[in-house]
This record gives C-alpha cells, structure tokens and sequence, in this order.
C-alpha cells in the first residue's frame, strides 16, 4: 500500500522539554519527507534547547542536559526545517494537538512564519483511537505486527507513525487514502488555532473556547472589549494563537474596498435591517 499523495508530505515527531506548547523546547526532531513517487528522505537533528532539560523529560525519551549542549539551538536549525518542510502536507502522532503547535512556535521565535493555509494534517493517533484506542507502541504491534524499538526516540516513533498508517489504509476500506479524507478524519474539529484557543462554529467564525467570553466569536468580542486582544497579545499565549488574533483584528479594520464578497453582502444586510 502506497499513499496517494499529489505533494509531498511530512511525517515527524518531536521530543521536547515538557508538554507546554507556549514555554516547552524541541530537543530532538525527525523527519521522514514521502514524495508523491513513492521516494523518501529523512533527517534528524538533536537539539540544544537552551533551557533545562527536566529529569522528568529525560526519563521519558533518554535525551540528557549534556547529549545535546554541544548541538546546535532550533534557531539554527530552523531555516533547514522550513525548507524542509516547504510546500509539504503534515503527519505524525498526537500531532494535531502538540507537535504541529509547538513545532510553529519554534519557527516563530526563530523568525520564520509558519501557517497551515495551503497545508493538510494528519494524525495517525486521532485515526488510530477511534478504530482501536491504543497506544503508539501498542498500535504498532496491531496493525504492524512489531515490537517498537527504540520507543520516545523521534527517529523510531516518526517511522512507526508512518507504517502504522500505511497499515490503517490497509486494515479499513472505508478510509479514503487521500490526503484530505485523512486530514479530515483525523481532526477532531475545526480550529482557528494549533492550541485550540480559538475554534470554529458551525457558521464558519472564530470563537473563543475559554474564559469569560467562551463560545462567543472574536469579531463580536473585540467590537465589545477592544483591550481584550492586547491582553492576550501581552499574555502567556501561544505565538500562533495571538498570530491569528491579530490577523482577525486586522480583518476586521480593512478599508471597505477589500471586504470579501461574503462581508459585503452582510454588511449590505444589515443596512437594510437597520431601516
């Protein structure tokens, strides 16, 4: 079985210093880049975090203060990812919710942009819980009939993630291999963000899944409170998340001549109900 892919995609995984996606560092990353040809190309890099690693961390995948002060910093490493990673569809396990969100912070704090626009994920472990719910090393003796050596090692885990896929697509006919019916599944719902701040109602606005205006959209937010956004802005939020708060309330302050035809049309709507 071989994926039916019409770019390239990009399955990796990450061991970092903790689980915090605002504050934690990547100390390790691999990737395994699959053509649309069936070729592949990988590359892993250690990673010196420039913060502590803690002993908590270390236990999990092995990777100590000293393995990696002689590495190079994620700054460094950070245009070779992107290049890598450039014009790519995203995989991996849990990736969705941790390391796509921590992996575009990393890029942000290095300075270079990073959004999902023109990209599609996918999530092996959202697949895989809701046909079997195990876990990465359980589910590669399931659907790959292996023992997962080497499991919390980046290398080991993004390679397992690949052939557990290929796997899936083998075991369940009704999952479409194509990149967009495995995106699609493999979400749990629509956000606006990687850390799930900000989420998208059935009507297709952004809204707020926390604190006091939880449930509300952002526009109907910032019309209310305007200081709302400058105290995220200057808050411990994720960079992406205040990324995509920015760009809402630049949206919103765009010159009339570049409304979309959508915005037109409701502003046009509410003219005639005002009369």
């Amino acid at each position: 079985m071989n994926l039916k892919l019409e770019k390239p995609i990009v399955f990796f995984d990450l061991e970092t210093t903790g689980v915090n996606i605002a504050t934690d560092r990547i100390v390790e990353i691999a990737i395994l880049k699959v053509f649309p040809n069936g070729n592949k190309e990988s590359k892993t890099w250690l990673v010196n975090p420039e913060i502590e690693i803690p002993q908590g961390a270390t236990d999990v995948h092995g990777i100590t203060n000293e393995k990696v002060v002689t590495e190079p910093t994620f700054k460094e490493l950070a245009p070779k990812v992107s290049e890598m990673i450039e014009g790519c569809d995203l995989a991996g396990f849990n990736s969705n919710r941790f390391d796509i969100p921590l992996l575009a912070e990393e890029l942000m704090r290095a300075g270079i942009d990073f959004d999902m626009k023109n990209r599609k994920a996918i999530d092996v472990q959202v697949i895989f819980h809701k046909k079997e719910q195990r876990t990465l090393s359980a589910g590669y003796q399931f659907y790959c009939g292996k023992e997962l050596e080497g499991a919390h090692g980046a290398e080991a885990d993004t390679n397992a993630t690949y052939e557990i896929l290929l796997a899936q697509l083998e075991k369940y006919e009704d999952i479409e291999n194509s990149v967009d019916a495995l995106s699609e599944f493999s979400t749990h719902g629509e956000r606006a963000d990687f850390a799930g701040f900000i989420l998208m109602n059935e009507q297709k606005q952004e809204i707020f899944s926390f604190g006091k205006y939880k449930g509300r959209t952002v526009e109907e937010v910032f019309k209310e409170n305007p200081g709302y956004n400058n105290w995220i802005q200057n808050a411990d939020f994720p960079l992406y998340t205040k990324k995509v708060l920015k760009e809402i309330k630049e949206r919103m302050s765009a010159p009339k001549d570049t409304m979309s035809d959508a915005d037109k049309l409701q502003a046009l709507q509410q003219k005639f109900n005002l009369r």
